[in-house]
């Protein structure tokens, strides 16, 4: 058993492990009824009321384990069956409550949900409750208090409301797909779409006819999401499992910041397009910034791009901890250069699929990137890339950054932007907290992350943003 935050990640990676075999020996659909089963035997201890529960919901982790619903086009979807064990939440008068004359909080509730038992301590009807939270402000005792569901205190975007049998529902127009509440669910009732079976499908049809070469792009953050194993045995691992190649994600970061940063210079002024969490919230929330985004792709993108252009028979295959990568991997931008998206989480559970153990492989080199596009994996590291590629290309300008770190600063800073009350010319936002370490497609989540990630950056060989791009347009002649 791997490391994971919390038993619902471990449930989940089940899921994931048992999909992914069925799909390596082909017999997945012959057998997607029995994977419930083979997961919850009988008499196994369950955390529900019953086995017979235990493998309805199981049953729902599988159809989203291979690829969900297709009609709904959000990546983040909810099982209905599961989430009924969070209190309905809202507004609650707690036993602080104690009965005073003055009645503010029904003066200043205009929906008439305030009532008073005999006790004379207020209770409110649920029917009539907006909560709009005027009586808790009121309370001289603060008896009255907001109790939220984990998912909706995790959504800082209010995509999550309930439905009429109080399950949770989420809003495609406001949801940006950054899988907060899917990590922060304690009952695993949100889940991310995956593609694992597309992914185990490309590597068996390059293996068996050999007329397309599959390529692991991977993020800086695995550094620190495998953290029993050398990050080159990490890489040895998606060779045995079948990639032709495994490229840093981070070579598409120095592309991103050379580009950006003359992009800067040019524009005067700019919001960072590498995070599509944050892209798609300017687009929902402040619609008259959209021109304000670079035009520069993502790193996956980017790299991506890059070796689609290199190699003509490429399917490419980004791995990270974004389950908002899933969503970009969608865009008619994006779509002809990335093949599918897999998390941190679900390449865990790919190479358990294939019974091997990385630890016992020799590691391969992942040489290339720079030591500041590894960085881009931390809230700041974009900043810092965009800086270094300024001063590397002496371009005329000065960087005047606001760093934001998780959706509410970004928030802060673009309202604070669109009132011309923000001294900054360039706005870099990252959706999760810590930036993509904070991911909800990590395997574990902590301030160790940070310091691996800045470890790796440190041991990269080349230490130029335009070095390592250099590098690159060499190789491409070789590919």
């Amino acid at each position: 058993m791997r490391k994971f935050d919390t038993k619902v990640q471990h449930l989940k990676y089940k899921v994931l492990r048992e999909v992914a075999h069925q799909a390596w020996e082909g017999t997945l659909y012959d057998n997607l009824l029995d994977i419930p089963k083979i997961i919850v035997p009988t008499n196994t201890p369950t955390m529900r009321c019953c086995v017979y529960k235990e493998r309805a919901i199981l049953a729902e982790r599988v159809k989203i384990a291979i690829g969900g619903d297709k009609e709904n086009p959000n990546v983040i979807e909810v099982i209905n069956t599961a989430c009924d064990e969070c209190p309905v939440g809202g507004f609650e008068v707690t036993n602080a409550c104690r009965g005073c004359l003055a009645h503010r909080c029904e003066d200043v509730c205009k929906f008439g949900a305030i009532s008073f038992d005999r006790n004379h301590e207020a209770q409110i009807d649920k029917s009539k409750c907006k909560e709009c939270g005027a009586c808790a402000k009121v309370c001289p005792y603060t008896a009255i208090v907001s109790r939220k569901r984990p998912c909706q205190s995790a959504c800082k975007v209010k995509a999550i409301t309930m439905d009429e049998n109080r399950a949770a529902e989420i809003d495609n127009s406001k949801c940006i797909s950054c899988g907060a509440c899917v990590y922060m669910c304690p009952f695993g009732a949100i889940m991310d779409k995956s593609y694992i079976i597309n992914v185990v499908d490309m590597l068996k049809k390059s293996d068996e006819r050999n007329d397309h070469r599959v390529y692991a792009v991977i993020a800086p953050a695995f550094v620190s999401q495998f953290s029993y194993a050398k990050p080159g045995q990490v890489v040895a691992g998606l060779i045995r499992l079948g990639f032709h190649s495994v490229v840093e994600v981070a070579l598409g970061a120095d592309i991103v910041a050379k580009a950006e940063s003359a992009e800067l210079a040019e524009k005067g002024f700019l919001t960072s397009s590498c995070c599509p969490s944050f892209v798609d919230f300017i687009h929902s929330n402040f619609p008259d910034m959209v021109d304000k985004i670079s035009h520069n792709p993502s790193p996956m993108a980017a790299i991506a791009r890059f070796i689609k252009k290199a190699d003509d028979k490429a399917k490419v295959v980004f791995i990270g901890p974004c389950t908002a990568k899933k969503m970009e991997a969608q865009k008619d931008e994006v779509k002809p250069y990335v093949d599918a998206v897999l998390t941190f989480e679900e390449v865990q559970a790919l190479f358990d699929s294939r019974d091997f153990d990385i630890t016992e492989l020799e590691e391969e080199p992942l040489d290339g990137a720079s030591y500041f596009g590894r960085l881009f994996a931390m809230s700041g590291g974009l900043t810092g890339a965009v800086e270094e590629a300024i001063k590397e290309q002496e371009l005329d300008v000065e960087l005047k950054a606001c760093v934001c770190n998780g959706i509410e600063e970004c928030k802060v800073a673009l309202l604070k932007k669109s009132k011309n009350m923000l001294d900054a010319n360039f706005i870099e936002g990252m959706a999760c907290v810590g930036g993509c370490i904070g991911g909800a497609g990590c395997v574990t989540h902590g301030e160790k992350n940070k310091a691996e990630i800045d470890k790796y950056g440190k041991e990269a060989h080349e230490q130029t943003i335009l070095g390592a791009i250099s590098n690159l347009e060499k190789q491409e002649q070789t590919v």
